[in-house]
This record gives structure tokens, sequence and C-alpha cells, in this order.
């Protein structure tokens, strides 16, 4: 074997899927242990391989799992489980059992009886407790013994041998890579990164970013966003998690912090903590509020967002679709915070309750309509953003009603005074709308 050529395939190997060069050391030394036990070993013998990189030589082992007598079957269990297997009740078991190809605890028929393995034993795989203490005084139920296989030079492998290491080590390579792939982007979960629009199948988006691919649902997109083959694109990490086919990575444009690292990225403020974004409410592809404050003196929030000439804030609604976006200065004070919050109507007074956590602003006539928004959408992100109930009202309105208020009070008539109330009353609510978000 030419050593130079091996190790600096493993070593490109390595550069190519990004595996640790230990992990493809163990690799081809599971796939010489399967084709050694394909061509040379005993039926339910686990063999393990060891290489030497630096040599080149190989050397096997045979593994034995310490068992003791509580963990047998019984003749009469065995023959109930060969009764069962030939009726075809574990049919279904048996399909979903997995074997690996180094055979490691590869029992057929165990059974979880009060927490106590019950095994078929096999001397090839198994070995007593009591001859396990006699070759390792310290030797436990469940320990590996190790055996030296004859050193006799195995080199020639059959063709079924040959391809089975192959498939091992593909194999191998596939789990490595994926296991890899999902400890890189799990510590990368919530950052954004920069992808290319690789295919689009039904309402998904399967977006490339670089090592895999990520899928993009459909309920993560912008609305009215059109996605096109071949357009780089922003996207947030939003979950990553394992499954059968590999590491499942999903994104999203629509998650309130993309706005946030997309800020991050364009406000340097953010990055020294002179300026800090508080909260955010989105509705993704229509509008959005973001409020900020500023950790130093002499530094405006919504000023360091917007930028100059609002180069800031044009360069972030230009990667996210032309979404509107208002910044708000955030305040610890609730009155003034959602005064602020439902920007850019003006509120004249804000009257709030701690213990229901409601609040009804008072705006000028002229500005209802601007508080509430189109669809209430205004009243509603302010809502979301400050976490308040709000009740908007026209200042006209308050008015009448503090009339009505104090008329009642007064001695007249209670007939005229009934009339009266009642044709005012009919008068506001034509001319004026409460609307309430929650």
């Amino acid at each position: 074997m030419d050593l130079k050529a091996f190790t600096q395939s493993i070593e490109q190997l390595a550069d190519e899927k990004g595996i640790a060069k230990e992990a493809i050391i163990e690799t081809i030394e599971a796939a010489l242990a399967a084709a050694y036990k394909r061509d040379y070993g005993r039926r339910g013998q686990i063999v393990r391989a060891l290489l030497n990189a630096s040599t080149g030589k190989v050397s096997f082992r045979q593994i034995k799992i310490v068992v003791d007598e509580s963990m047998i079957k019984s003749e009469e269990e065995v023959i109930e489980e060969e009764q069962k297997r030939e009726a075809g009740e574990l049919a279904e078991g048996l399909r979903d059992r997995t074997k690996k190809d180094d055979g490691d605890l590869e029992d057929a028929g165990i059974e979880g009886v009060g927490g106590v393995k019950r095994i078929r034993f096999n001397p090839e795989k198994h070995i007593m407790l009591e001859e396990a203490e006699k070759l390792k005084r310290d030797a436990k139920v469940e320990d590996e013994i190790e055996f030296a296989l004859p050193e006799e030079p195995v080199y020639e492998y059959g063709r079924i041998a040959a391809q089975t290491a192959k498939q091992v080590i593909i194999q191998r390579i596939r789990e490595a890579e994926r296991e890899a792939i999902f400890n890189e982007f799990k510590s990368r979960e919530g950052e954004i990164v920069s992808g290319i629009v690789q295919r689009l199948e039904g309402r998904n988006a399967y977006i490339d970013i670089g090592r895999t691919v990520g899928i993009m649902p459909p309920e993560e997109q912008i609305s009215m966003e059109r996605l096109r083959i071949g357009e780089r694109i922003k996207t947030l990490i939003s979950l990553v998690e394992k499954n059968p086919r590999g590491s499942g990575i999903f994104l999203s444009r629509a998650h309130p912090r993309l706005l946030k690292k997309l800020f991050e990225i364009e406000v340097p403020e953010i990055a020294t903590g002179a300026v800090e974004i508080k909260a955010i409410a989105r509705e993704a592809g229509s509008r959005s509020k973001i409020a900020a404050v500023s950790h130093e003196g002499g530094v405006d929030p919504v000023g360091a967002l917007v930028g100059q000439k609002g180069v800031r804030v044009m360069t972030v609604i230009s990667e996210i679709g032309g979404e509107k976006i208002d910044i708000i200065e955030w305040s610890d004070d609730p009155k003034r915070f959602i005064a602020n919050a439902l920007s850019p109507a003006k509120v004249i007074d804000v009257h709030t309750d701690e213990r229901k956590r409601e609040a009804r602003a008072i705006v000028p006539d002229d500005q209802l309509s601007l508080a509430i928004g189109k669809g209430g959408q205004n009243v509603r992100l302010a809502a979301k953003l400050t976490g308040w109930k709000i009740d908007v009202r026209s200042d006209r309105k308050d008015e009448v009603q503090k009339e009505l208020s104090e008329e009642t009070t007064e001695e007249q008539n209670p007939a005229e005074l009934i009339e009266g109330l009642e044709t005012r009353k009919a008068e506001s609510d034509e001319e004026f709308v409460r609307p309430v978000a929650k």
C-alpha cells in the first residue's frame, strides 16, 4: 500500500467533507472489520479492526460481551421464540431492528423484562462472568473483552467482501458528514446566512447555504415575495434538527429576529452596545415596528437605526422586499412607550390600567384613522410591541363622553335627561369608531 497516497487521500477527504481525520480512520477500520467478518468470520462474531495509519498495518480483534446467568434465556424460551418466528409474529420487529456492520451488541431476541436483558447465548459473542473474571479481575456485566484473532496476513478479499467494505465506508462517511453539518449549523441557530435559491417544490423553497441545503416552508416566507431560482437571499436559521435523511435545517425570512440581525449588520452602534433593539413586532411583507433604546449619552437610537438620509433602514427594507418599518424609541414609562408605539400618529394622552394591562390612547380627531391604521394594523402592531391592550379614541369623542357623564349628575327632568343622552350618544357613535387591539 502506498502510505503517502493513502495519507493524502484521507486528508483530502477530511477537508472536502469537513470531517475529522480520526473519524475517517474509524470508518476505514469498520469497513475492514466488515470485510474480514464477511470472508473469515463466524456467525454472530463481533470483529473490530485497528489500523495504524503510519505503518499501514491492520490488526483484528474479536469482542465478547460479559453476561451472567440471569441474562440467559432458557431452552423453553428459545423454543417458544423460534415458534413465534416461524409463525411470522416477530416479522415487524425484525424489520425494525437495526443492524450494525461492526456487530456491537447485535443480540437477537433481547427482551426487556424488569429492566434485565434476556439474550440467547452465543459463544462467539458472549462470555460468562466467571470466565471473564479469570481474564480480567474487575470484569462486570456488559463489559467488552478483547481477544486477538490470528495474525496471519489477510490481503485477499472476495468481491462481495470488498463491496461490503465499500458500502460501509460510503455509509459511515455520509453519517459523519451529516453529524458535522448538524453540529456546525446547530451552533449557528438564530444567525443569518446567505444562500442561493436552488429549487422550488410546491410552496417550499430549498436554499443552498454552502455545505448543505436548507428548507424554507411557506409560513416562513415573506408574503407576496416571489423567489427566483438562482437568486441570492439572506435568511435566518430558525431551527436545526436531525431526521432520517440527515440534518433538517429550516430557514425563515418572516421571523422578527431576521430584522434584528439585519440591523446588527448595518448599525455599528448595536455592535458596540451603544444602541439596543428591545422589541420587534412584525407582519412579514407588510409592516414592522422596532423599539430601540440608547445606552450612551448623545446617541439617538432612532437616528442610529435610520442612518444618514435613511440609508441604513433603506438597506434593510430592500433586503426584505420593501416591507415598511417604523422605528420608535423604547421607554420604561408605559404611557410614553405606548404613545411612541402608535407612531406616526400623534397621541395627546394615555390612560393605563396596570392590573389589566389595558391602555386608552387619546389622539386628535384627524389622527384617528392614522393611529388605527389600515385594517387596524398600526394599533395591532403597537399592542404586540408593547404587550398592552390598546383602545384608541379621538379627543372629540372623549370630550362628548365626559360631558354626558357630567350631565348625569345635574338636576334635570329624568325623561328629558334620558332622551338627550340617547340622542347625543347615538350621534357620537355614528361619527366615531372605537377599535380595540389585543
